[in-house]
């Protein structure tokens, strides 16, 4: 009975697991052929790694032929040469503002004004009394032609015993009096003028006008705020706009000292903004100041432009470079530009090597004018493309390449 049972009884191992199997073989295989197959496609990979040539890349930009001309650059910030902070020179409150930040205005244009109803009142008064005094006047002239009359009249009498010397003598006192009171009426005449004059005047000072032709650049005070010559007060504002002449903007550039001998007066220049990446500006030196900044070891040098654009503002930064020789015409638009080595000659044509994802493009190219180790391409490449740089010998269109780090 215990011999049957111990037949029925399960074997196990050692680890109290059952037994395994015997593995399928199709499993093996499979994982044989796997690592077969990523080691063959690893060799490939690799082996094509070591077969492509390693080639130097070049980008195709646009690049002023200023360049080559090209003594010299130096950076500065555009500078409006006439500029000033407009103020009034009476105190009192602003009841009037005819301008903004970005207002053109012309020499004389008044751009604000202070409460003045007490100055035209007096202005007014002060004409009033020359009519007066011009009036007094008439009547002094027309007492004058009279007593000069009268006066000649009893000359004559006297001298024929026709009249007393008393009546004579009262006739000339007469005349002498109306001359001193014509007098005196030509004195009030000119000093009621005068009074005028000095009321026109603080009227005038009650309006702000532009000194010059120019923009407005910043906007200091408000309707309302009371504003004074100097700031005079604690709670006054000094100047009511801040303006500048736009025909008077320069570049302000420092030059170094060991570099001054490359600068001169007239010398021609382009003037190249960060704002207006699009374009360059001609420009020549207007003037080299003559002091040296100690601290920087630098010479300011003034740089104007010989062509006006809106869109140039005060306190832009530039950048200026400082040529041998003016530009022509055709030296003026940029060119678009690659290293002449990037440029293979086959039978009499010129080619490039455009590079795409690891992999050229041999592209037929026209070629212009050289400029030292450059050289202008008129087509087949556009701006921005990388291009191969000395493509070695045996590429081909479709060849796959390694680039240089």
């Amino acid at each position: 009975m215990a011999a049957d049972l111990d037949r029925l009884r399960i074997p196990r191992d050692r680890d109290g697991g059952a037994r395994p199997g015997p593995r399928p073989r199709w499993r093996r295989y499979l994982v044989a052929g796997l690592a077969l197959v990523i080691l063959a496609a690893g060799g490939l990979y690799l082996l094509g790694r070591g077969l492509a040539p390693e080639v130097g890349t070049t980008v195709a930009s646009r690049i002023y032929p200023s360049q080559a001309l090209t003594l010299l650059n130096a950076s500065g910030y555009v500078v409006a040469q006439r500029k000033a902070a407009v103020s009034s020179k009476s105190t009192g409150r602003l009841a009037y503002l005819a301008v903004e930040e970005g207002s053109r205005v012309k020499k004389g244009q008044i751009m604000a004004s202070l409460e003045n109803e007490d100055l035209v009142a007096q202005r007014d008064q002060a004409a009033s009394q020359i009519r007066e005094a011009e009036a007094q006047m008439a009547a002094a002239q027309a007492e004058l032609a009279d007593a000069a009359k009268n006066y000649e009249r009893y000359k004559t009498l006297v001298a024929q015993d026709l009249v007393s010397r008393q009546e004579y003598d009262a006739a000339l006192a007469r005349y002498d009096k109306a001359k001193a009171q014509v007098a005196n009426a030509q004195a009030l005449v000119k000093s009621s003028r005068a009074a005028l004059a000095n009321a026109q005047a603080a009227l005038e000072y009650s309006y702000i006008r532009s000194p010059f032709d120019g923009v407005v650049l910043t906007k200091n005070a408000d309707v309302g705020e009371v504003v004074a010559p100097f700031g005079a007060a604690a709670t006054a504002r000094a100047s009511v706009v801040t303006m500048a002449d736009f025909d008077s903007l320069m570049v302000e550039a420092d030059v170094s000292e060991s570099n001054l001998d490359k600068v001169r007066l007239g010398q021609p220049c382009e003037i190249a903004l960060d704002a207006i990446p699009d374009r360059r500006f001609a420009g020549e030196v207007h003037m080299i100041v003559p002091t040296a900044d100690r601290a920087k070891a630098t010479v300011m040098t003034k740089v104007k432009f010989l062509e006006r654009d809106e869109r140039i503002l005060p306190e832009m930064s530039a950048k200026v470079a400082f040529l041998s020789r003016p530009l022509d015409p055709a030296e003026v638009k940029p060119r678009l530009m690659i290293p002449g080595a990037a440029v293979v000659s086959d039978q009499g044509r010129d080619y490039v090597f455009r590079l795409e994802d690891h992999r050229v493009r041999r592209l037929a190219v026209t070629v212009g004018e050289r400029a030292g180790d450059l050289v202008e391409v008129t087509g087949g490449v556009e701006e921005g493309w990388r291009l191969v740089l000395k493509p070695p010998a045996g590429l081909k269109d479709g060849s796959r390449v390694r680039v240089k780090e």
